[in-house]
């Protein structure tokens, strides 16, 4: 092989490895982005808490009472410096629309979305409102966009004037908890006070109450209980979680029963649409799919979702598109000469390259 043929082999694995970096590069914040439907404008996560210190702060000032309740006549919150402006409702409703999937939490959500535009509306005219609670409890699989949803309302409520800001602030039980006495409730505190304005997105919430009789979960659980009913007028609370373990950890508590009463179900995807999320993440990188290679990605993905929760609904999806690029690299370095064409393509070779390799791992083990 001359050096003219060794560089070009270079090169095209370079450009499908760095392909592969950016695109792993995403978190899983910016699942919405890569799967559900049109992306989502950027928004800067805060930061996680400091860490705790020894001696907890001066006493903070009282907030119950200092605000009034939702749905009251209130003055117009003021967006600070660095608030996005307020989108425009029906570009964020064709954005729920282009989402693939999620029949039933769209009509969830638009309902929602009604519900609050009148409320709004009543209290426009001067009428009393039904103070409705805007907190909810999303249940279903990983990767069902629970976070997108999340993040979509977090820009839908602050486009009415109910949230001041719209950010989303995604934590777990690791945000929330400390690991001594004390600190927790400190450690909550910073988290919800970054939140104020916006979307609390807890993730497995309920891990917050599975620690024993000697662990500090509950403590946060108080903490935010409280912080939901003093800042009730501009904060709201998504709890989310598997099924059968959020019901569970809504009703082990007088407190959160009475304060989540709304349930939005996120189903595990279809086989044609874990497609048609390949397809847009195709579309996206600028790849083509082979008539030829639909067969066999549909039979694998038939084969992954017999365990929908380890498969991970979309975000498995993504990690079989990552291997089949790995696979198309290897394909191409092996080519004597490759366009533009080939470097788009994904086909059947691909996915069965895919295939062949999981076998292989399987014999080994």
């Amino acid at each position: 092989m001359d050096k003219k043929d060794q560089s070009k082999k270079d090169e095209i694995i370079l450009r499908q490895l760095e392909v592969i970096r950016t695109m792993t590069e995403h978190n899983l914040s910016r699942m919405g982005t890569d799967f559900w439907g049109a992306p989502a404008p950027e928004k800067k996560t805060p930061a996680a808490p400091a860490p705790e210190q020894e001696t907890p702060p001066p006493e903070e000032k009282g907030v119950a009472g200092n605000k009034p309740e939702r749905g009251a006549e209130a003055p117009q919150k003021e967006a600070s410096a660095g608030t996005p402006p307020k989108e425009n409702m029906e570009d964020l409703q064709r954005e729920l629309d282009s989402y693939v999937g999620l029949a039933a939490v769209k009509r969830e959500v638009k309902d929602l979305i009604n519900l609050a535009t009148v409320e709004q509306l009543r209290r426009q005219h001067g009428l009393p409102t039904a103070g409705m609670s805007l907190h909810m409890v999303f249940t279903g699989n990983p990767g069902t966009g629970k976070t997108t949803i999340a993040r979509l309302m977090a820009r839908i409520y602050h486009s009415l004037g109910i949230l001041s800001k719209g950010q989303l602030v995604e934590v777990d039980r690791s945000g929330l908890v400390a690991g001594y006495v004390g600190q927790t409730a400190i450690k909550t505190r910073k988290v919800i006070d970054s939140a104020l304005g916006g979307v609390l997105f807890i993730d497995e919430a309920y891990a917050l109450n599975g620690g024993g009789a000697n662990d500090f979960g509950q403590e946060a659980i108080d903490t935010l209980l409280k912080a939901m009913e003093d800042h009730r007028d501009d904060l709201v609370v998504i709890v989310a979680g598997y099924d059968g373990l959020m019901e569970r950890f809504i009703h082990s508590n007088p407190g959160l029963e009475s304060r989540f009463n709304r349930y939005l179900h996120f189903a595990d995807y279809t086989e044609e649409e874990l497609l048609a999320i390949f397809r847009m993440q195709c579309q996206k990188g600028c790849y083509t799919l082979d008539p030829e290679a639909e067969e066999p990605l549909r039979a694998l993905l038939e084969e992954r979702m017999e365990d929908a929760a380890s498969f991970g609904n979309a975000r498995g999806v993504r990690n079989l598109f990552e291997q089949i690029l790995v696979r198309q690299a290897g394909r191409l370095a092996g080519q004597g000469s490759v366009t533009k064409e080939d470097l788009m393509r994904i086909t059947a070779a691909d996915v069965a390259a895919v295939r062949a390799t999981e076998d292989s791992e399987a014999k080994e083990h």
